[in-house]
């Protein structure tokens, strides 16, 4: 079946349990790919709390294994109903594809799938068999754009009944982002932080809000942007010492370059200027970054924004599956990023 986009995941919904048994989620917001699982699994009509009817499985049990999955499709409830079959941390392993495609041409009316996987690459196995399968749907979930960043934010800050200054809106959209989960714990940390209260004001959100944009995770993105291989060596240092999450620090990165993609995108499309981009969709910038960010964009190119997002998305999820590592995974290939500004930039 083809992709399912954003704004038709809610009418998915509806139809998880009866004409679809199965969902493959991928991308790299890992938060949102959570959430979006939950949400199917709740849809599903399968009783959460029953251990008989839910089943939990990591990808790499049913690598080695496939003939589990397809045994585990065809079992019955003890006490009948239907059963939800939920796996975690899935890739490309074969012995899951092989698994689905028989599952796919069985089509049993008794259970459900959710297949909670990673970034995976267009042309890659798991996806291969989501667009063959006739009742499989594909979801993927990419990190918040400004737009609906902004959505989520007011939709977390309506149910607690506060609004925003200005300029706490623009502070906590610099600060949240790349993993939707994430944001929506740090809005509810905010939230109750000012319960009793009609507004909240930046110094609110610096306050309460894990700041990827923080002085040490901002000297970092700014390294990376101008090419400053010594500059940042030096802020990792900082980062380290200030134990700033690192995931943090990746995501403020993406951020970023995310930023860059969509000038470039409006810039290589309808033909504008860097200055046109800047003030479509520079806005949100603090004025003193504005000039580093405009270098930045004369120097990147649009293939060169799109390997780099792909880059920094691979490392988030190289840090997530190899949290023993991901000081070395974050710093590499910011490193990369930085060295290759740094020629452009000659």
């Amino acid at each position: 079946m083809p992709e399912i986009k954003s704004h038709e995941f809610e009418r998915s919904l509806n139809r998880f349990g009866s004409e679809v048994i199965g969902a493959i989620l991928y991308g790299p917001d890992r938060g949102l790919v959570s959430e979006r699982a939950e949400e199917l699994a709740r849809a599903s009509g399968v009783d959460l709390k029953d251990t008989f009817s839910l089943v939990r499985l990591e990808g790499s049990q049913i690598a080695s294994d496939a003939g589990r999955l397809i045994d585990e499709s065809r079992s019955i409830g003890l006490f009948g109903g239907k059963r939800l079959i939920w796996i975690r941390h899935a890739m490309n392993e074969r012995g899951l594809c092989d698994a689905l495609q028989v599952i796919d041409k069985e089509c049993p009316t008794n259970c459900v799938l959710i297949i909670e996987a990673g970034d995976l690459k267009k042309g890659s196995a798991l996806r291969k068999v989501g667009e063959a399968a006739r009742a499989f749907i594909q979801i993927p979930c990419y990190a918040d754009d400004m737009k609906t960043l902004s959505q989520l934010i007011d939709s977390e800050l309506k149910v607690a009944g506060l609004t925003l200054s200005g300029p706490a809106r623009e502070r906590l959209q610099s600060a949240l982002g790349g993993d939707r989960r994430a944001s929506r714990n740090e809005l509810r940390k905010l939230a109750l932080y000012c319960a009793g209260r009609r507004q909240i004001e930046e110094e609110d959100v610096a306050a309460i809000v894990s700041d990827a944009s923080s002085s040490t995770a901002e000297d970092a993105v700014d390294a990376m942007l101008s090419g400053d291989i010594d500059g940042l060596s030096s802020s990792f240092s900082r980062i380290a010492a200030s134990k700033t999450p690192v995931f943090l620090v990746l995501h403020a990165c993406l951020r970023q370059i995310q930023l860059l993609d969509a000038m470039r995108a409006d810039m290589e499309t309808n033909g504008r200027s860097v200055g046109d981009a800047m003030a479509s969709h520079g806005r949100h910038l603090h004025f003193r970054r504005k000039p580093l960010v405009e270098s930045a964009l004369r120097r990147w190119t649009g293939a060169a924004t799109q390997r780099d997002l792909t880059r920094l998305q691979n490392a988030i999820f190289q840090t997530r599956s190899q949290s023993s590592l991901e000081d070395s995974i974050a710093f590499h290939t910011l490193l990369a990023i930085t060295v290759q500004a740094q020629r452009a930039g000659r």
